[in-house]
C-alpha cells in the first residue's frame, strides 16, 4: 500500500559550470548515498551545466539536449534503479529554440516537462532562452505537484495555488549568496499564501563570473515553518510531507476559498 505521506530528499548539488560530464558523473555517485525510502529526489536548476552566465546563445546551444539525450536518459535509468522520482531542470533544445526546462521523471518511466516562465533579464537569460507558457502539473503517489524555476518564485500570480490545485510546489534554483535573503523569504511567503508545502533547492559552487552559491535549500510547510532535516555528514535534506496535516490545516483555515479570481495573459 502506498503511504499517504511523501518522503522527499533535496540535493543542494555542487555544480562545476559547463562541465556536463563531470556533473552527471558526480550525480551517479551521489545517488548511492540517498536514503532508499525516498519517494522524490529534487536537484537544483540546470544541475548538469550550471546557469549560463556571460555566454552567447551558440555557446549555450552546445550544452543543450533534446528530451532524449545523455541527461534525461540517465535520469530515467537512475529513477528506475533507485525507485524514486527525480526532478530538476536542464538546458533543452527543441526546434532550434533553447529552454531552461523543468523535468519530472518517475520510476515507471513516465516523464513530464515544462519550461521556465520568467527569464532573468538582469543576466540576459531572455536573450538565450524562450519562455514557457504552462506551469508543470504532476500527480505522483497521491500528491498534486507543481514546479517552478528560480526567478519564477518572485511572481506570486504565476505561483498561485487556485483551489488547492497543488499540494507541493517545487522551486529549483541557481540563487547566489548575494541575494540569498530574498530566496529564503520568498519560499516562506509562497508556502504561507498558497497553503502548500514548498521544497526549494539551490546549488553550490562558483559560476564563470565569480558569483558564489551556498546551496541554501529547505522544505517549508503550509504555515511557513522549516521542516527539512540534514543528516549528520550529509548535505542532503530530508522531510516527510504529511497528507493528513496538510488536509486538516486547509479545512480548519481555508484562506484559499477567499482568493481573488484572475487569469494570466500568456
Amino acid at each position: 500500500m502506498i503511504s499517504k505521506d511523501l518522503k522527499v530528499a533535496l540535493l543542494p548539488f555542487s555544480i562545476e559550470w559547463n562541465n556536463k560530464e563531470g556533473n552527471i558523473s558526480a550525480l551517479e555517485k551521489t545517488m548511492e548515498t540517498v536514503h532508499p525510502m525516498t519517494d522524490l529526489l529534487i536537484l537544483p536548476e540546470t544541475f548538469s551545466t550550471g546557469f549560463p552566465v556571460g555566454m552567447s546563445k551558440e555557446e549555450v546551444r552546445e550544452l543543450a539536449e533534446r528530451n532524449t539525450g545523455t541527461t534525461i536518459d540517465l535520469l530515467k535509468r537512475l529513477s528506475t534503479k533507485y525507485k524514486m522520482a527525480i526532478c530538476g531542470s536542464y538546458i533543452a533544445d527543441t526546434g532550434g529554440s533553447l529552454y531552461n526546462r523543468l523535468f519530472f521523471i518517475e520510476p515507471s518511466g513516465e516523464e513530464y516537462f515544462a519550461d521556465k516562465r520568467h527569464l532573468f533579464t538582469m543576466a540576459g537569460e531572455h536573450e538565450i532562452f524562450s519562455r514557457g507558457h504552462e506551469r508543470m502539473k504532476v500527480r505522483y503517489r497521491g500528491w498534486n505537484i507543481s514546479m517552478i524555476a528560480c526567478y519564477d518564485i518572485r511572481f506570486p500570480a504565476w505561483c498561485r495555488n487556485k483551489n488547492n490545485e497543488y499540494d507541493l510546489l517545487i522551486a529549483v534554483a541557481n540563487w547566489p549568496i548575494a541575494r540569498i535573503g530574498a530566496w529564503e523569504a520568498l519560499l516562506k511567503a509562497r508556502a504561507i499564501e498558497n497553503e502548500s508545502y514548498i521544497c526549494g533547492v539551490n546549488c553550490k559552487g562558483t559560476d564563470t563570473k565569480g558569483f558564489e552559491y551556498n546551496g541554501s535549500s529547505d522544505v517549508i510547510d503550509f504555515k511557513g515553518k522549516s521542516v527539512g532535516v540534514a543528516l549528520e555528514g550529509s548535505d542532503i535534506i530530508y522531510a516527510t510531507l504529511s497528507r493528513e496535516r496538510l488536509d486538516s490545516f486547509r479545512e480548519k483555515f481555508p484562506a484559499w476559498r477567499d482568493a481573488d479570481a484572475f487569469d494570466l495573459e500568456m
